[in-house]
């Protein structure tokens, strides 16, 4: 079951949130897209913290419709970025960290579904996290990543059926 996304309530109708509000009401559902496309929870927060540093010094001049809009595309941006440069600021060591026994079941489905995500090319993984994840229109997916909404329906259509045929996401219950 999901989680409901937190609403943000203005006094002023097309006025933007304060930064601090946008924070406290939408960084858990923008943290939850980052882990989509990054694969990692601790480069997920680096790169929602990226984003919204990058939208602070910019934020009397956002639209106060397009707020969402405009920190989604400057966090998609940041991750590409990150991606054509292929950073990866983690150091390798000879001793791994303790992990936290895991007492939640779901923990396996959830590996498997970034395991198939990861397994996607950047671009359709970022349209399968905005359509299925974020539950963006196909209008809005496409906004938000500079491409056209046919291209959208064509990399969530190859990315579904790369998804159906990986046998990743195979259901274990049957």
């Amino acid at each position: 079951m999901r989680e409901a996304v937190p609403v943000l309530v203005n006094e002023k109708p097309g006025a933007a949130p304060t930064f601090e509000e946008y924070v406290a009401a939408r960084s858990r559902a923008l943290w939850r897209s980052a882990w989509l496309l990054t694969g990692d929870r601790h480069k997920a927060e680096d790169l929602v913290q990226t984003a919204l540093m990058k939208c602070w010094g910019r934020w009397d001049r956002i639209d106060g419709g397009a707020v969402d809009a405009y920190v989604r595309r400057t966090m998609l941006t940041t991750y590409t970025d990150w991606w054509r440069r292929r950073w990866n600021g983690e150091v390798p060591t000879g001793t791994l960290p303790d992990r936290p026994s895991s007492g939640d079941a779901d923990a396996g489905v959830r590996q498997d579904v970034l395991v198939a995500l990861a397994s996607l090319p950047r671009g359709q993984r970022a349209v399968v996290v905005l359509r299925f994840f974020d539950d963006l229109s196909e209008a809005q997916t496409a906004e938000a990543l500079g491409i056209s909404a046919g291209t959208v329906k064509s990399q969530t259509s190859r990315a579904l059926r790369a998804l159906r045929t990986s046998g990743l996401l195979e259901d274990s219950h049957e």
